[in-house]
């Protein structure tokens, strides 16, 4: 690991940080000696992992709802004043869904949207300006930790499935954007990687939202039988120490975005059949 990646002293927001990836990745941060911004939208959650985490007294939490990005350039510029800077913005907070498209509600559409897509652009950009600001100031070697953004995307944001239009609509969405977002800062001295994680055993298949806006209230079994947050967030570390720009993370469910690549008439007969939840 080269020294422009160490973790230790540096600040990382997290949002979505009250459970599965998040929360796995708060565990795996501080153990590493960051600092952490722990942001979701329920504070005794927030409360509960940071007081998990190593070193608890120099982490914060921050409630955070993503459908409220008109707040957040005021909040970004608190906690940077605040916290003296911020090195690393994970993306990390979503929601998904389990219904067929014509069962699904435009305000469904819209929700996972704001929430999945724009909540996360707003944020970014909310924070961007400072980090690369500072950037200027700072001399680009190995030895200086720009920071960056890691987003956590998801294989949906390569091909898509049954049951997820929304959802997989929306990482698709911000796949694009942070892969514009990559080439045009390539040379301001921040990087910017992409996550793709498959079946990951969280609790974001419970509340991953019907047609009708209610919650699924239940595990997919692929899910069930997924990684562990944690192995996922040590996998996630060590993509951005070592520079990738993406990282696919999962099982044998990985292999399903070169099918689509280079077999997208297999990959559709194959999908069409399989068990998507």
């Amino acid at each position: 690991m080269s020294k422009n990646k160490d973790l230790h002293q540096k600040v990382i927001w997290i949002t979505g940080a009250s459970s599965g990836i998040g929360e796995g990745l708060a565990y795996a941060m501080a153990q590493q000696g960051a600092c952490l911004i722990l942001s979701a939208r329920r504070l005794s959650e927030l409360e509960r992992v940071k007081a998990a985490c190593n070193n608890p007294h120099q982490h914060v939490c921050v409630e955070l709802d993503l459908m409220h990005s008109s707040e957040f350039e005021a909040l970004t510029e608190k906690l940077w004043n605040e916290m003296g800077g911020i090195d690393l913005l994970v993306n990390n907070a979503g929601i998904s869904q389990r219904d067929w498209v014509m069962n699904t509600s435009m305000d469904v559409h819209r929700k996972i949207m704001e929430i999945n897509y724009f909540g996360s652009v707003a944020l970014t950009q909310a924070l961007l300006p400072h980090m690369l600001e500072r950037a200027k100031q700072e001399t680009v070697s190995q030895d200086i930790f720009n920071g960056g953004v890691i987003t956590i995307s998801s294989l949906v944001g390569k091909f898509t499935t049954p049951l997820r239009s929304a959802y997989s609509a929306s990482k698709h969405a911000i796949t694009a954007y942070m892969d514009s977002l990559r080439v045009e800062l390539a040379d301001s001295g921040l990087q910017f990687t992409t996550i793709y994680p498959g079946f990951i055993k969280t609790n974001l298949t419970y509340q991953a939202l019907l047609g009708d806006g209610s919650a699924q209230n239940k595990m997919d079994h692929a899910q069930e039988n997924g990684m562990s947050p944690d192995e996922c967030a040590k996998r996630i570390i060590t993509a951005y120490q070592q520079g990738k720009a993406e990282a696919y993370i999962g099982g044998r469910e990985t292999n399903a975005v070169y099918l689509k690549r280079f077999f997208p008439r297999l990959f559709e007969r194959i999908v069409r059949k399989a068990k998507v939840t």
